[in-house]
This record gives C-alpha cells, sequence and structure tokens, in this order.
C-alpha cells in the first residue's frame, strides 16, 4: 500500500486521511480487528498467508486506514486504487469488505446508526431526546427504466413541458 498509518505523523494528518485522532482510530482499530474475525474466522494476515497472490491489504490496521481514507476523500476507484497501490476493481472490493467489516464493529459497539424505523411512534421516541435531526436529501441518480410501465413507478410525470 502506498500510505499507512507511519506516513500519518500528526494530529492534523491523522484527521485529514481518517477524520479520526490516532487515539480514536487505535480505539476503532480493536472492535474492527473483533469484528474482521467474526465474519471470517481468522485474522487477515493469517488469511492472506493463503492467498495465491499478492495481496495489497495485509493487516486490519490497513484495511481500516484505507475505508476510511476512501470515506474521507471520496475518490473514485480507479483514483482509489492508484494511491492505494491496486487496480480500480480491487479497491472497490476492499473498501466493500471494509464497510461491512466497519458496519459490524459499530453494531458490536452499538454505535451503528439506526437506519430503519417500522413505525413513526419508533422514529420519535429514538430521536426524542435529540434536538436537532439533520437529514440528507441528496438526491441520487437512477437509471431509467427502458419499460413505460416500470417507469411510472419511478417518475410522476411533473417535469413535463407545458406550452
Amino acid at each position: 500500500m502506498n500510505f499507512s498509518v507511519k506516513n500519518l505523523t500528526t494530529s492534523r494528518k491523522w484527521r485529514a486521511a481518517t477524520g479520526l485522532t490516532a487515539e480514536r482510530f487505535a480505539q476503532l482499530l480493536a472492535h474492527f480487528k473483533q469484528a474482521y474475525f467474526r465474519l471470517n474466522g481468522t485474522d487477515m494476515i493469517e488469511r492472506g498467508a493463503f492467498a495465491p497472490y499478492e495481496v495489497a491489504l495485509k493487516t486490519e490496521e490497513e484495511l481500516l486506514l484505507f475505508t476510511l481514507f476512501s470515506f474521507k476523500a471520496n475518490l473514485t476507484y480507479d483514483l482509489l486504487g492508484l494511491v492505494s497501490g491496486m487496480d480500480g476493481s480491487n479497491a472497490k472490493r476492499n473498501q466493500e469488505l471494509g464497510i461491512t467489516v466497519l458496519q459490524e464493529a459499530l453494531e458490536q459497539t452499538g454505535h451503528a446508526p439506526k437506519r430503519e424505523f417500522t413505525t413513526v411512534a419508533e422514529f420519535e421516541a429514538y430521536f426524542q431526546e435529540h434536538e436537532t435531526l439533520l437529514v440528507d436529501g441528496t438526491e441520487q441518480r437512477k437509471q431509467r427504466p427502458g419499460n413505460k410501465e416500470m417507469q411510472k413507478d419511478y417518475y410522476s410525470g411533473k417535469k413535463k413541458c407545458t406550452p
């Protein structure tokens, strides 16, 4: 990998690369290692020893750094692979693995965000002690279906031009 925690020599570099301090990264790493083991039944070093090829990310520390960096940098997979010493498809695979492990670690520690609510009452109960709620209303692109019947499920027709 072209970058490692050894290069993160100041608090500013830690925050720029991961969004965390070195201490918070170390705390998260302990949970991340446990989550990786729970999901895979082995650690990354042992798992990589049996790989028929050279692995780009050899340890949980490298995988966590890679995952957090990918969130902060928001690069395409090809660019993410370029800066981390792998190709774009491996960057995507490693990011997906890192996200899975990170999600497991956060769920086990009780820090994972709640993503779904079944009722309005459940939603209100969950947020009752919070004064402010931020909602990400960013529009996500969606490929328009070719089938006219399926298009009706996704498009309301509001953007029709009128004379």
